[in-house]
């Protein structure tokens, strides 16, 4: 019987070790494995395009106790699938945000954005550069109003795009489809890009600015008008364009003033 009790022993001894090395050689649980992207949010290709989301689609907006510069805090719209981030240079006044998400359109928005809450007038300008310069071309830096932080909330934003297009974007109400009016430089998406950007509100017109080689900042094209309730959201952001890879846009010399006609 001693003998039985130790072999019985001995071979549970050899299961226990063959089933803590099988675990060990087990692929990684599906928590750190790449997030699965749906093909709605695939950007656009010479075989696929993106398309909007489905109609209730949405993600929460992950929200960091995390002022920085002069922002107030900063949040992941939407949710995107890899988690952004963002630091500040006081000695250079850059800020350089990292963020993944599918876009800043249709319907619903996935971007880090570095956000202040304010009422009144806002005049608000920053230069712009992507320092990979071969980024997905539809990656965009917006300086950009919102009514709150769900991914879904009415915007008004100045675009400037990773190849060079500027618009004029603006949500007209919560879950709407934004509209917008695009400028393309010396007739198409080249990569000439404006060396600084601007919008302000002045009551309810947002009117945006350019300095495309270093003139002083003039507006482009004709406002828009959208009423905020009071607070809103005021703020920089970023997205890749990329649904699941995070790229880096630095945004500098932010001017940020609580009055129309300051942009400089």
């Amino acid at each position: 019987m001693k003998n039985s009790s130790a072999f019985r022993v001995a071979n549970l001894a050899i299961l226990l070790f063959a089933s803590a090395l099988a675990f060990a050689q087990a692929p990684a649980s599906s928590s750190t494995q790449s997030p699965e992207v749906p093909d709605w949010a695939l950007p656009g290709s010479a075989t696929h395009k993106q398309v909007p989301p489905p109609a209730d689609f949405h993600r929460p907006t992950v929200t960091f106790n995390q002022p920085i510069g002069i922002f107030e805090n900063q949040s992941d719209i939407g949710g995107p699938l890899v988690a952004g981030s963002a630091s500040y240079d006081s000695s250079t006044k850059k800020y350089t945000i990292r963020s993944a998400g599918y876009n800043i359109w249709y319907q619903r928005d996935e971007f880090r954005y570095l956000w202040k809450k304010m009422s009144g007038d806002v005049s608000l300008a920053a230069d712009v550069s992507f320092p990979d310069p071969n980024g997905y071309g539809d990656r965009k830096v917006v300086l950009v109003f919102r009514q709150s932080l769900d991914d879904d909330s009415k915007e008004a934003m100045i675009g400037e795009h990773g190849a060079g297009m500027i618009h004029l974007a603006w949500r007209p109400e919560r879950g709407a489809q934004v509209q917008d009016m695009q400028y393309r430089f010396s007739g198409g998406l080249n990569g000439v890009h404006a060396r600084r950007i601007g919008i302000e509100k002045h009551g309810d017109q947002f009117a945006i600015f350019i300095s495309l080689k270093g003139e002083p900042m003039h507006q482009f094209g004709p406002p828009t008008t959208l009423h905020f309730d009071e607070p809103f959201y005021v703020g920089i952001g970023f997205c890749s364009h990329l649904p699941a890879t995070v790229d880096t846009a630095v945004v500098s010399d932010v001017l940020l003033e609580n009055a129309a006609g300051r942009i400089q």
